[in-house]
């Protein structure tokens, strides 16, 4: 079987792209290496079972290029960050939904088996139930909200009127090895690790009580290759003794959340990290934080269930965020 992997020069993109090239299948990674970059593909790409095409999925040719002669796509080309959403959001705008859209066309005509992608925990926006359940949602709180939401609006259209099999992984929170710790709109975890590793002071946004759902990235691989490879009959089954009816006239369209359905505050997350990167050099253990305002458009808490995963892709994560803490800040401590 041939994947296609968009944005598989990116963070998690390229951790998919090795996955499954040890696991023996063919690879393709589609990446403009505008947030990616090749540095990620040194140790598979001179794989006889690995082809990377430079491009953009905002051009349709591309994305039509791509998905030639592929049986699945794992979508994980976007443009991330809430932060830069807000600073820029045309652009965040033609390539998260633009593209999105340019992948599923292209899809729909390569007649891809399935298509699964990156959606996000942003599209729980304004609702402060805990924890997050799938099926309810509330308003987006920025444009990089907006723009994941909208590709689940569009999956489902395409589902019912294509007949594309399609399920969204919506993401809490990723972080491990190959996130990168650089520019302006760095996730926490690599940011705050660098920071340390350099002696300086990590700086928290808010009273450091915000919470969220912190998911090491072998738990994303394990929900790829599930929500990829699990057959239709199944999932619909296993979706009836979950109470959830999948019309028999449509392709099946399914979101669900990727985390470990834990709960970590702001404030914790700094001294797990700073008690983990201290073994490695005791100063650490001095650096305190600097707080500043809030950032516009953070949700204050996300806790996620995943046990709609749980029970119809049988998605059981491995690693809990205490776990993946320390396994992250060994990979950065080692590759700094």
């Amino acid at each position: 079987m041939k994947i296609l992997i968009t944005g598989g020069a990116g963070f998690i993109g390229s951790n998919l792209c090795e996955y499954f090239v040890e696991k023996g299948y063919q690879v393709r990674c589609l990446d403009n290496l505008a947030t990616g970059y090749i540095e990620n593909l040194d140790d598979f790409i001179d794989s006889p079972s690995f082809e990377f095409i430079e491009g953009d999925i905002r051009d349709f040719d591309t994305c039509r290029e791509a998905v030639h002669d592929c049986d699945y796509v794992l979508h994980q080309a976007a443009l991330g960050s809430v932060p830069r959403s807000i600073e820029n959001p045309i652009s965040t705008n033609n390539v998260n939904i633009v593209g999105f859209l340019n992948m599923l066309v292209a899809a729909r005509d390569a007649k891809i088996k399935r298509f699964v992608y990156a959606a996000s925990s942003s599209t729980y926006g304004d609702s402060v139930e805990l924890p997050k359940v799938e099926e309810r949602i509330g308003k987006p709180l920025s444009p990089y909200a907006i723009t994941k939401y909208v590709n689940e609006l569009y999956a489902d259209v395409f589902s019912k009127t294509y007949g594309i099999e399609c399920i969204g992984l919506r993401y809490f929170n990723v972080f491990g090895r190959r996130q990168d710790p650089n520019g302006a709109y760095a996730a926490v975890i690599p940011l705050w690790v660098k920071d340390f590793i350099m002696g300086e002071s990590p700086t928290i946004n808010g009273d450091g009580s915000f919470s969220r759902d912190f998911t090491y990235i072998d738990n994303v691989l394990q929900a790829n290759e599930l929500a990829m490879l699990t057959p239709t009959a199944t999932i619909r089954e296993r979706a009836r003794l979950y109470n959830l009816e999948l019309s028999e006239k449509h392709a099946i369209n399914l979101v669900f959340n990727i985390a470990y359905g834990g709960n970590t505050t702001l404030n914790q997350l700094f001294h797990i990290l700073r008690e983990n990167l201290a073994h490695y050099d005791q100063s650490i253990a001095d650096i305190e934080p600097i707080y500043a305002q809030p950032r516009a458009g953070d949700i204050p808490h996300s806790t996620a269930s995943i046990l709609k995963a749980k029970r119809i892709l049988n998605y059981q994560p491995q690693y809990d965020a205490l776990s993946g803490f320390k396994a992250a800040c060994q990979w950065y401590w080692e590759n700094s």
